[in-house]
């Protein structure tokens, strides 16, 4: 089956599709625990990948674990062409915080904890989260890279990327190895990273944007409403679409636990969206 928004290519052995899915929704309420609805869970993860989906972004620190253990008992063993692309340097603490968890120990201990709760010999993607929800935190990168880096290079992990950082930062990174993706937030109203993306299209780097929807503050623009009710569409669909369009670099995982959603937002990827309807979406952030 075709991809859906065809794919990217980042390495021989890395072909993603640019409509990906994000797991985070899989846990339960707050990203904590088993999902209310296993069964549901799980339909969502075979509808993703019958439907094309070749791209899951995940971490060990949604549930944690669970949502991990969950994408193991449904999908594995894994279709040939799917790549899980997971997340480190956080963790949870026991009151459902989200604290940095950048030590070499800390590091070490969630590539492990990931490839043993995936059952994988070895890691798709490595994304370094650095950064906070809203925004990047400045300062150096490195120490925590380079262990990412040393873990690649013992074969543990594939290929890196960072998430929640600044161009600095990535830049930093890049002389430290090889990055295939940068995973920050951004979408059509909140449009700090509108630079980096035109870097990452020059350098052939993914840009996956979180929170592609608003996330804690959902898209709401009554201007994004008529131009999705003139095209026929949900707002929803009309931001992922032009999402797409906005870079041939751009990687897309909107998160839901419902199939339904799912196949809403696959459907996104065929949007066409017309010039005078682009310009007016431009004008919103």
């Amino acid at each position: 089956m075709t991809a859906p928004g065809g794919s990217i290519t980042l390495a021989d052995d890395l072909v993603l599709s640019r409509m990906g899915y994000g797991a985070m929704q899989l846990a339960g309420p707050g990203v904590w625990g088993p999902p209310r609805d296993p069964a549901a869970a799980a339909a969502v993860l075979r509808e993703a990948v019958d439907r094309g989906i070749t791209h899951i972004d995940t971490s060990d620190y949604y549930g944690p674990y669970t949502v991990n253990e969950l994408i193991r008992e449904v999908l594995h063993p894994y279709p040939p062409q799917l790549r899980i692309v997971t997340k480190v340097g956080a963790r949870r603490g026991p009151d459902k915080s989200w604290p940095p968890a950048l030590s070499r120990d800390d590091l070490v201990g969630a590539v492990h904890d990931n490839l043993r709760h995936l059952d994988v010999a070895a890691l798709d993607v490595v994304n370094l989260r650095v950064g906070g929800a809203e925004r990047p935190t400045p300062g150096s990168i490195a120490e925590p890279f380079a262990v990412l880096a040393e873990l690649r290079e013992q074969g543990l992990i594939r290929h890196l990327g960072v998430s929640g950082v600044t161009a600095e930062q990535l830049t930093e990174a890049q002389s430290i190895a090889p990055v295939v993706c940068v995973q920050n937030l951004y979408n059509i109203a909140r449009r700090d990273d509108d630079p980096l993306v035109d870097r990452c299209t020059r350098e052939g780097v993914a840009f996956t944007p979180f929170f592609p929807l608003g996330g804690f503050s959902p898209l709401q623009s009554r201007e994004l409403d008529e131009i999705a009710a003139g095209l026929g569409a949900t707002a929803h669909q009309v931001a992922l679409a032009w999402l797409l369009r906005r870079s041939p670099s751009m990687l897309l995982i909107p998160g839901t636990s419902s199939v339904e959603h799912l196949r809403e937002n696959i459907a996104a990827a065929d949007l066409v969206l017309p010039a005078d309807a682009l310009a007016a979406l431009d004008t919103l952030a």
